[in-house]
């Protein structure tokens, strides 16, 4: 499986290329941490250096080896002994792990006379995406909202790189029209007139919109299907163990801190602010049950979509082919 891509790049084994990709995607991997973390806040994600979120103090560049340094200190900071969540070695593993299944699903089996510049932009593309989805779903399962760096920004890069899929821009164009459509439509536009109150939010047509700029209409299709599906096997599990939904605490917090500035505003400001919080989702305490409770998402917009990337245009193909005889 590896013949074409040590063809492509001479005499490297493929153990090297394995490594190179593995170190480059734990690295990413730290990198996301920032992203998750600052993003939501509307903190810079390049300024300042990564520091200790107990205490401010800056972490030295030992302590900040993906994985193994979260390994080495034993989930403590070195500089407070503050408990350091275990989200940060799992996120730099995923970039890792995301980053060698790029090479070993995607690259490999490219046809030899592939150009080298081709096979680094595919990578470097995929890569992006399965980076950003993996911040998009953390971020949404601790906040509730998929940032539009993320998302807008997706769907631009997956309609700059159509070609690199052989898929036309228009129809890169089409499908990112079909994923938007396909949740403002009747989740943001009509579910609110039919019940009363806002269906999804804006980010995950938008993050449906990025599925559609990579993967076309059809691509947009399954990503929805197949997160609706996993989404509601999630939901109804995590009711059965625990026997109910809960919101995230960012989310309580925020819907707090809202209340406060409300109470202080005058009537005028405060009716104004009512009629803005009125479209938006996370405004009013979520109800019980499986049809009552507000579930992020996101997260299995962003895992049918990895889905789709690495096995999802090669099951769709074979059904259809079957399928037509």
């Amino acid at each position: 499986m590896l013949r074409a891509l040590v063809l492509m790049l001479g005499d490297l084994p493929p153990s090297f290329l394995y490594g190179f990709a593995l170190v480059f995607g734990l690295l990413w991997g730290s990198f996301l941490n920032v992203v998750i973390y600052r993003v939501p806040r509307g903190m810079s994600v390049v300024r300042p250096a990564s520091r200790c979120p107990a205490c401010e103090t800056p972490i030295r560049p030992w302590d900040n080896i993906p994985v193994f340094g979260w390994l080495f200190l034993r989930g403590k900071a070195r500089c407070c002994g503050a408990a350091v969540s275990p989200r940060y070695p799992l996120v730099e593993a995923i970039g890792g792990l995301l980053s060698v299944a790029i090479v070993h699903v995607l690259l490999a089996p490219l046809d030899p006379t592939t150009s080298l510049a081709r096979a680094g932009a595919i990578y470097i593309a995929d890569l992006a995406l399965a980076l950003g989805l993996v911040a998009a779903a953390f971020i949404d399962l601790e906040h509730m909202i998929l940032p539009d760096e993320i998302t807008l920004g997706g769907a631009v890069l997956g309609l700059a790189t159509a070609s690199l899929r052989d898929l036309a821009f228009v129809d890169s164009l089409l499908g990112a029209a079909v994923g938007f459509a396909v949740v403002w439509l009747p989740f943001i536009v009509i579910y609110p007139r039919l019940r009363g109150g806002a269906g999804m939010g804006l980010g995950d047509a938008k993050l449906l919109m990025l599925a559609g700029a990579w993967f076309g209409w059809g691509g947009a299709l399954v990503v929805l299907c197949a997160g609706a599906v996993q989404g509601t096997f999630a939901a109804i599990g995590v009711l059965a163990v625990r026997g109910k939904i809960e919101e995230p605490e960012a989310v309580r917090l925020e819907r707090e801190e809202i209340r406060k500035e409300l109470a202080a505003m005058t009537p005028e400001e405060r009716a104004e602010a009512e009629k803005e919080l009125a479209e938006d989702p996370l405004a009013e305490e979520a109800g019980e049950g499986l049809g009552q409770a507000r579930v992020a998402f996101g997260p299995f917009l962003a895992l049918a979509t990895l889905e789709y990337l690495f096995f999802g245009r090669a099951a769709v193909e074979a059904f259809f082919g079957w399928a037509g005889g």
